[in-house]
């Protein structure tokens, strides 16, 4: 068989499996329709079975599982938890213990970002919630994907995943812990792995700057790349690095029959406009993901609209926490039959993992309630609001937005802090922001971004009128790098780490000041 002759066979045969794929993927959309149609009947039933699966466990002795009837009763005898609370158990899990918070012995945890706070968070990742709730978030996304676009090669061409590493826990070696991306990677089921690059050995890196060269170089010489997932932050720093090594002006001379990107972790709406430079055609599709470490919970299911499908059936039972609940020693949660659409609400989840009414630090508002549809509006501990001001990352992302259509400027990485009353000087709020194309004015960016967010946020509006209580937004420019560099400074670079967008304190703003100052 000639070489002409082969290369025909292989790619009929390519075509094939993805037609196979395809159909796959049209019966699983079958199911995702289910839980649309049936919401509640389905969270029921999945936190019956979560119950009836633990009750044995040292957790489920504890609060009685064993009798627990319905979820009202299961919300009255069982406290919403922190990682506080459970740190304790998870802790002699990382040692082997059985039957603790889960059923059964847990080999893999995932070890968050940390993003507002110097201290690790490890997660367990049992066996079922890997397979029922991570694994399964992937194929439910690739299948509201193939939903949207037909016309997807996933199975017939390649993509790309930009993980994170896995580390043994050095007193109990048998443990595993890592970035629940690399805990998936490692676990990638066998027949998506000719599919993907790259190899796992690669993928899984500790070095994350020695992984991203190596990626960059796979990526300029992988013609056929239809797809990637990543971090937007890493994606971006990756992409530059494929174009010096090719030479090529955007993205799609590198990869023209590239589709889409599967992003989440961070808001993708500050990125957008770099992601369109790179990728000049309108034949790209964006695609949200809500992946983080406690669950693969929401995914993009409409990619004319910028919501999430909430995953009913993923192994996690949902509550949620009204904004007037953050604070309170005791708060009351309320079922996902109460929502309102339009309201801020803290997560509140309970999952496969042996995650018992814990609460990942995220909060979302609903966008549709039929079905049930989310957007992610920051973390409870990312706010501005020290001047009853309550100004989410969900609105300065969106202000930011449209200060940059309006002049022209393309904005890489920010993050804001108050500036707090001192003597007779009024209160605002200090923004350091990086460019990946400075406005022509920046005193006049500052203008307009300061009026964007009076129109995103009422109660900033408020505050604002007149300047009787807040002055209008101060903003620092800051060299290009300097969010990574601060990043490695503090042992945050790579992966699936994210710059904190807001803080309702002045530590991440003076930290990146005083970094400048000292490099200078």
């Amino acid at each position: 068989m000639n070489t002409y002759t082969a290369n025909n066979t292989n790619a009929s045969m390519r075509k094939s499996i993805n037609r196979a794929f395809k159909w796959y993927y049209q019966q699983r959309y079958k199911g995702i329709r289910h839980f649309m149609e049936h919401p509640h009947q389905v969270q029921e039933q999945l936190l019956k079975q979560l119950l009836q699966f633990t009750k044995h466990t040292e957790w489920g002795r504890r609060y009685g599982y064993r009798d627990i009837r319905d979820a009202a009763q299961f919300a009255r005898r069982v406290p919403v938890n922190d990682y506080d609370d459970l740190k304790p158990f998870i802790k002699r899990m990382m040692y082997g213990e059985k039957d603790v918070l889960w059923s059964g012995q847990v080999r893999w945890f995932s070890k968050s970002s940390g993003t507002t706070s110097d201290r690790s968070k490890f997660i367990p990742v049992p066996a079922q919630n890997l397979r029922k709730c991570h694994i399964r978030g992937t194929w439910d996304t690739m299948a509201l994907f193939y939903h949207n676009r037909p016309d997807a090669r996933q199975f017939e061409c390649k993509s790309m995943i930009m993980g994170g590493s896995l580390f043994p826990f050095e007193p109990y070696p048998k443990t595993t812990y890592g970035d629940v991306s690399a805990i998936m990677i490692q676990n990638m089921p066998a027949v998506g792995r000719p599919f993907f690059t790259p190899d796992f050995k690669t993928a899984l890196l500790h070095d994350w700057e020695v992984k991203l060269e190596k990626l960059a170089q796979i990526g300029a010489n992988e013609p056929d790349m239809v797809m990637i997932g990543g971090v937007p932050t890493w994606t971006v720093v990756l992409f530059r690095r494929i174009l010096q090594l090719t030479g090529k002006s955007n993205m799609l001379e590198v990869w023209p029959n590239f589709q889409g990107y599967v992003h989440g972790g961070v808001s993708f709406t500050p990125y957008r406009k770099q992601f369109e430079a790179f990728f000049p055609s309108d034949d790209i599709s964006y695609q949200e993901i809500y992946n983080a470490s406690e669950g693969y919970f929401a995914a993009q299911d409409d990619f004319s609209r910028d919501d999430m499908l909430l995953l009913l059936n993923n192994g996690v039972y949902y509550e949620f926490l009204p904004m007037t609940e953050w604070d309170k020693p005791n708060p009351v949660a309320v079922p996902l039959h109460e929502v309102q659409a339009g309201r801020n609400y803290a997560l509140v989840v309970t999952t496969n993992a042996g995650l018992w009414r814990y609460t990942p630090g995220d909060t979302v508002t609903f966008t549709s309630t039929e079905p049930y549809r989310i957007k992610i509006t920051g973390r409870t501990k990312q706010f501005v609001n020290a001047f009853g001001e309550e100004v989410m990352v969900e609105n300065t992302d969106q202000a930011l937005d449209a200060a940059c259509r309006r002049t022209g400027a393309v904005v890489s990485e920010y993050t804001v802090a108050p500036v707090y009353f001192n003597g007779n000087s009024k209160g605002g709020h200090e923004w350091l922001v990086e460019f990946e194309r400075e406005p022509a004015d920046e005193a006049q960016f500052a203008y307009v971004l300061d009026e964007a967010l009076q129109a995103a946020n009422s109660d900033y509006e408020a505050k604002r009128s007149k300047s009787l209580a807040l002055e209008q937004l101060r903003l620092h420019a800051l060299p290009p790098g300097t969010f990574h560099d601060w990043m490695r400074a503090r042992g945050k670079f790579g992966g699936q780490h994210k710059v904190p967008r807001l803080a309702n304190h002045r530590k991440y703003v003076e930290e990146i000041l005083d970094y400048l100052g000292n490099k200078v």
